[in-house]
């Protein structure tokens, strides 16, 4: 979420974390998703929408619906991975700490109230205001004015330059709200954008109906009707994928491949991806602040033989800044000793005590947990697990309340200064970094990665910052994600990107 977590999608964080679906009822999968002439489709979640304000919320699940609705000013291009305009018109810096944006122009909110420079700088106000405690301003932390001098200008300035603010501008919770809806009423349970789907209920007090916006500035979408429906059981959305009452499913799990290569009404979309899956250690309690713990339960882990078992899902780097992610430089990690694992936890003593293993209730953290709890008990390390739901999860993993959980990163700027910022800069503990660790060498070079605009110069520092990481463990990289979906043959011109993020925009039923 950058969007917060998705494991084995979770875009958060990051691609994942949820298993999602489309559909109406079985009936449709034959007729096209058709129902009196309307084409029409049902996402599910094995999770619930934890809110629909792009800035008050920062999980995968909860963006995949806050995608259809909301807009950001750029957008990273599915096919070349360039940041291209999509609300903006353009930009340019005229000096190295301001950036000048120009708006499209003739675009609305789906209530009517006009897209403007003042709209823009009501959102990115509202977003780094303290006030807000926003789950990513992070993302404009470097900005200190916003200013509109005209209806389709907008100025950012910063103090120092700022590398990754295209990436920090195309991210969902940078996305424009509508001042009007924002402040008559509440966002998270009534959103308004400028999207191409508009929030029409919630249904079963939480399953959320959108529908086509008819007013878009673009050509309206192909589908009349989306139906968010949660599905607490992935083997039942299963089961609904196959009968054509669920049309889509992303954030896919290893024990689900088998049974859904097997079914002949059903496509599967995999593409590497940006999400990072990993193991996060609360730095202030013990054993976890030990760094010869850390680096026990890192040897323990066998990660290349866990993505075996993956059918295709996962890709092994032993770093934290992922290949899709930029500022990736290969394998800086511990590498698996078992032995030496064991030998760790014998003369230190780590194995007298039982540390707990916070885990959110969905299936793909769930498995990866007990796999996990295997591996360290082998080397004699004592792991309980405790789930949680989903929004029960984030909020205990934020306020610290774990010895170790899994934890996901979807990246959806696919920069590594946006990983690292919120996952691991002191800045952010109490907020995304769940480690809640404070390195003063390593929250410099996270800086400096952030106030350098040469590509070249911040892949240097993104570099010496990923060995550091890595060196100390506050985090320990388990694989990084495969974006993937699996959907029903009537649903074309579906696309899953490296994110693990997806728009219903160009989507259609035959």
């Amino acid at each position: 979420m950058g969007k917060g977590n998705k494991f084995a999608s979770w875009i958060g964080i990051g691609m994942l974390a949820a298993s999602l679906a489309l559909s109406g009822c079985s009936s449709k999968s034959s007729s096209g998703g058709k129902s009196d002439g309307k084409q029409e489709i049902t996402y599910a979640t094995t999770s619930k929408v934890v809110g629909l304000s792009p800035i008050l919320t920062n999980d995968s699940v909860s963006s995949s619906v806050i995608e259809q609705i909301y807009e950001t000013l750029f957008v990273r291009d599915i096919k070349t991975g360039k940041i291209v305009p999509q609300l903006a018109e353009s930009y340019e810096n005229p000096d190295k700490n301001t950036w000048k944006i120009k708006l499209k122009k003739n675009i609305k909110f789906q209530d009517g109230t006009p897209f403007n420079a003042e709209a823009v700088k009501y959102t990115f106000d509202k977003l780094k205001d303290p006030k807000t405690a926003a789950p990513r301003a992070s993302l404009l932390e470097p900005v200190k004015s916003i200013e509109a001098p005209d209806d389709y200008t907008v100025i950012l300035k910063t103090d120092k330059p700022y590398g990754p603010m295209l990436a920090a501008l195309t991210h969902s919770n940078a996305a424009i709200v509508s001042p009007t809806a924002d402040k008559k009423q509440d966002l998270m349970t009534k959103p308004v954008g400028t999207g191409p789907f508009k929030f029409s209920k919630k249904e079963n007090g939480e399953d959320i109906v959108l529908v086509k916006n008819e007013k878009y500035w673009k050509k309206p979408a192909k589908l009349d009707q989306v139906t968010f429906k949660v599905v607490p059981e992935i083997t039942t959305a299963v089961s609904m994928l196959q009968t054509g009452k669920v049309q889509l499913l992303d954030g896919l799990t290893t024990e689900l491949m088998p049974r859904l290569d097997k079914m002949n009404n059903v496509e599967v979309q995999k593409k590497e991806g940006t999400p990072v899956y990993y193991l996060a250690f609360n730095m202030e309690k013990s054993p976890m602040k030990d760094l010869a713990f850390r680096q026990a339960v890192a040897e323990a882990i066998d990660t290349k033989s866990y993505l075996k078992k993956l059918n295709g899902l996962g890709v092994y780097s032993n770093s934290f800044i992922g290949p899709e992610v930029f500022g990736h430089s290969g394998d800086s990690g511990p590498a698996y000793d078992q032995q030496k694992a064991k030998k760790l936890v014998k003369d230190k003593g780590f194995g007298n005590k039982t540390v707990k293993l916070l885990v959110a209730n969905t299936a793909s953290y769930m498995s990866m947990a007990e796999v996990i709890q295997s591996q360290l008990k082998e080397v004699g390390i004592n792991a309980k697990i405790e789930t949680l739901e989903w929004g029960t999860y984030l909020d205990v993993s934020k306020k610290g309340d774990f010895d170790i959980t899994i934890a996901g990163w979807s990246n959806v700027t696919a920069d590594g200064s946006e990983l690292l910022y919120p996952r691991l800069h002191s800045d952010n503990v109490d907020v995304t970094n769940l480690s809640r660790y404070k390195n003063a060498k390593l929250d410099k070079l996270i800086e400096e990665s952030r106030t350098t605009i040469a590509e070249q110069q911040r892949k240097d520092l993104l570099k010496k910052a990923d060995q550091l990481v890595m060196t100390q463990l506050p985090v320990f990289p388990v694989y990084h994600g495969v974006a993937s979906a699996a959907y029903d043959k009537s649903v074309k011109g579906f696309e899953i990107e490296p994110t693990g993020q997806w728009s219903l925009y160009n989507v259609h039923r035959e």
